[in-house]
């Protein structure tokens, strides 16, 4: 088993994290981030199964969180798909591992997918036992996240190994575009772990106005102690519409940048590789940028929610593609990834 095997296991354990983030999407948005409330099994059991049968005894270890089934399944349905990623990432780093004697075999960047891992796990315990900390859900988001970009990296052969003075400007684009992007992912995950998604239930208003009422102060404070429970939210209305407008405005300069660079990347890409991904950055920037409304519109359903998550990540790993594509590892620096 060589490198293209592994090549193999790195986009499928993209796949795989993928959806375990948009599951994740899923399960946040339809409030059954507490369906567990205990961690890794749920209610004391291992499967809702044996929950449920055992009812009685679930809901007198927990009074405070009756055992909701159809919550239940969402929360350990995710726990699962996470679980075999996890062991998905491992048997990529035993591979890398296996192959390090291969000077194109990348080795660090397999081993730090592990300690990612653990990391996630952690997170993963922490955002149940803290009670739904906004700053816990959205480090476990952009865990997640991170998880699903380094696979995808590792996982793409980008093709050449030169770097053409041409597209100098192109690659600073793109890595501006990837920051950019990834701060308005974790400002939409900041959105969404203090429930402010319905602050501004009008669009292109919020509010029935251009400028609402906010309140900013309130609106960021990372941390406000232990004990606290987040289901449902903490934050006055004020501070959650200025979460949800910031968040929009946001997107506004990222469509912008994104925009320019699917153009620039299709216009001035040097192979068909960076030109295919710039095409794929754009049709996916325009979806979301229909997506985005339609579900302010349409107040929230739970699927075009998720959708909106789902396309984000897409995007993400358009982008990373790009970069991928547009700044390929030197011939003496492959092991690294």
């Amino acid at each position: 088993m060589g490198r293209t095997w592994f090549r193999r296991l790195c986009l499928l354990g993209a796949l795989l994290a993928i959806t375990v983030v948009v599951l994740g999407a899923w399960t946040r948005l339809g409030n059954a981030g507490l369906g567990c409330p205990d961690w890794p099994g749920c209610y004391g059991h291992l499967t809702v199964g044996q929950a449920v049968r055992h009812t009685d005894e679930a809901n007198a270890a927990f009074p405070d969180r009756p055992l909701e089934a159809d919550k239940a399944i969402k929360e350990m349905v995710h726990r699962y798909f996470a679980s075999t990623l996890g062991l998905l990432i491992i048997a990529i780093a035993a591979l890398a591992l296996r192959n390090r004697r291969d000077p194109m075999q990348p080795v660090r960047l397999p081993a730090l997918l592990v300690l990612l891992v653990v990391l996630q796990g952690l997170l993963g315990m922490w955002t149940v036992t803290l009670l739904l900390k906004p700053l816990i859900v959205t480090a476990h988001l952009a865990g997640g996240l991170t998880t699903m970009s380094l696979l995808w990296w590792l996982g793409l052969d980008a093709g050449r190994t030169g770097r053409p003075e041409s597209e100098r400007g192109l690659r600073r684009l793109a890595v501006l575009g990837l920051a950019v992007l990834a701060a308005q992912i974790l400002l939409g995950g900041w959105t969404s772990s203090n429930y402010s998604a319905i602050a501004c239930p009008d669009f292109p208003t919020c509010q029935a106005t251009y400028w609402p009422q906010m309140d900013f102060k309130d609106a960021f404070v990372l941390w406000r102690g232990l004990g606290v429970d987040y289901e449902g939210g903490v934050l006055d209305h004020p501070a959650r519409v200025a979460i949800h407008f910031t968040h929009r405005l946001g997107a506004v300069v990222t469509a912008l940048v994104l925009g320019l660079l699917a153009w620039k990347a299709i216009r001035s890409g040097g192979t068909r590789a960076v030109r295919t991904a710039g095409t794929g950055l754009a049709v996916l920037l325009a979806t979301q940028l229909i997506v985005g409304p339609v579900m302010v519109l349409e107040t929230f359903p739970l699927p075009l929610a998720t959708a909106h998550n789902a396309v984000a990540a897409l995007l993400l790993l358009s982008v990373v593609a790009l970069v991928r594509f547009l700044w390929p590892p030197a011939a003496d620096r492959r092991r690294n990834g």
